[in-house]
């Protein structure tokens, strides 16, 4: 399994000490960075690829240390350095290779090691003459013609730059990314959602043997240079301790489209539906995991338009929630797509009377689009372990002006369901706010759609996505 290894100290990493911490593998090591100078390689005279070190993150959010690698995790005072090390599974000097460069950068800077025992390996670690390297993928440990793998055993496994670089990468070269990872492990929700889509997959090792998948629970093989599924049966450690639990997660999905303005701010509607939620603002944001910069709107619009026409995807986090929003210029505007994720450890915590009061919010000051709100039995913690959970349960659909209009108030207005939308925003153009459910009831699965299909013929096509 790959190995991670974390140093998080007061003080920045600067060239001295980085180069003091390199040299746990003595002089013969070989030194390689990424063109924008984003990882360092560690590398046996052949060019094998032993230690990965991301560049230095500074972190100005709370709490992000204890979420990612657990409650029990002492970080410095903020704002603190994050730098991570990977150790290659080729070599078994890589990871107390790891170990020593982060020990070596909390013995000069202060600061704290995870796990916390590589604090103490400072020494030199000697690595032997090694074949020359057969794949220059260096972030996976294993490259197929269809398949880029992956091998962690770290607790929680979030969706860290590293890993956003590798999902892009093999995108680019047509591969699949395959994350293996023991049955204990879990991962954060925007990892979930990256590895969500085909052909991506989390490859669980069965403790009976084998492999299974990670979100659908089929079991799978090793063929012909990729993970594929024997059969349609799942595994039986995917559906042990499925227990049902108290613990609920609400999600909101939300499309909001703005006309292109140079006065426009982004991020203002997921404040506004974090606020009404929670009653206080996102507390940070980044573009991966850990989330390192205080939340500011205006500083996610400037990082946007210094990517267009590229899309820009953020994490954003605070108290019991977690977001991921993606912006992207369209030709109705400028769009942002929201998935709004809370945890709650009781049912009756849920805030399902804000959601009609949160779609009026969203349609008269953000420019909604659609809004579609969910309720499952999932971990209060906003974290996944490879176990099947209940899906999640429609609670409301909100249909925006532009889509009313389109298919027509008189026919949108009267959907084929038990119960009625109600009108929301402007009387001259209203939004729709279809209720659905309370979150118990797998009807309200039938009922979206049913609604979906009857607003997709009464439009001419589908309305906006969420």
């Amino acid at each position: 399994m790959t190995k991670d290894v974390l140093a998080l100290t007061p003080k920045m990493p600067d060239q001295a000490s980085l180069l003091a911490a390199l040299h746990a593998g003595g002089p013969d090591l070989g030194l390689t960075a990424t063109d924008d100078g984003a990882v360092i390689q560690l590398r046996t005279a052949a060019g094998r690829p032993l230690v990965s070190v991301e560049a230095p993150l500074l972190v100005h959010v709370p709490g992000e240390a204890e979420r990612l690698l657990g409650a029990g995790t002492t970080a410095p005072g903020l704002p603190y350095w994050w730098t991570e090390a990977r150790a290659s599974t080729a070599t078994p000097e890589a990871e107390p290779l790891a170990e020593s460069v982060c020990g070596r950068l909390t013995l000069l800077l202060g600061g704290t090691t995870w796990p916390p025992a590589a604090a103490a390996h400072t020494a030199r670690v000697t690595v032997p003459d090694e074949p020359p390297a057969t794949q220059d993928f260096p972030t996976v440990d294993a490259l197929t013609d269809s398949t880029a793998v992956v091998l962690s055993d770290r607790p929680l496994l979030p969706l860290t730059a590293w890993l956003s670089d590798t999902l892009r990468a093999t995108a680019q070269s047509n591969r699949a990314l395959h994350l293996v990872t023991p049955p204990h492990v879990r991962l954060t929700l925007p990892l979930r959602t990256a590895l969500g889509g085909a052909p991506n997959r989390w490859v669980v090792q069965d403790p009976q043997g084998g492999y299974y998948d990670g979100l659908a629970g089929v079991r799978l093989a090793w063929r012909s240079g990729t993970f594929a599924p024997i059969d349609s049966t799942l595994a039986e450690a995917f559906t042990v301790g499925a227990a049902p639990t108290e613990h609920r997660q609400l999600t909101v999905s939300f499309r909001t489209v703005h006309a292109p303005d140079e006065r426009l701010v982004l991020g203002r509607a997921l404040e506004a539906a974090w606020r009404h939620l929670t009653g206080s603002p996102p507390v940070g944001w980044g573009t991966a995991e850990p989330v390192n910069l205080p939340w500011s709107p205006q500083q996610l619009t400037d990082l946007a338009r210094e990517r267009i026409p590229a899309p820009t995807q953020i994490v954003a986090v605070g108290g019991p929630a977690i977001a991921t929003q993606r912006v992207s210029r369209t030709t109705a505007g400028v769009a942002e797509e929201i998935s709004l994720t809370l945890g709650y450890e009781r049912p009756q915590d849920l805030p399902l009377a804000a959601l009609e009061s949160l779609a009026a919010t969203l349609v008269t000051e953000h420019g909604l689009t659609t809004m579609l709100t969910t309720v499952r039995a999932a971990r209060a913690d906003l974290t996944l372990l490879p176990r099947v959970e209940g899906p999640p349960l429609p609670v409301s659909f909100t249909l925006g002006p532009r889509d009313v209009r389109k298919i027509g108030l008189p026919r949108a207005g009267r959907p084929p369901i038990a119960a009625q939308p109600r009108r929301l925003g402007s009387p001259a153009s209203p939004a729709l706010h279809y209720p659905l459910g309370d979150g118990t009831d797998p009807k309200a699965w039938s009922a979206l759609q049913t609604l979906g299909a009857y607003l997709k013929t009464a439009g001419g096509g589908p309305p906006s996505r969420p």
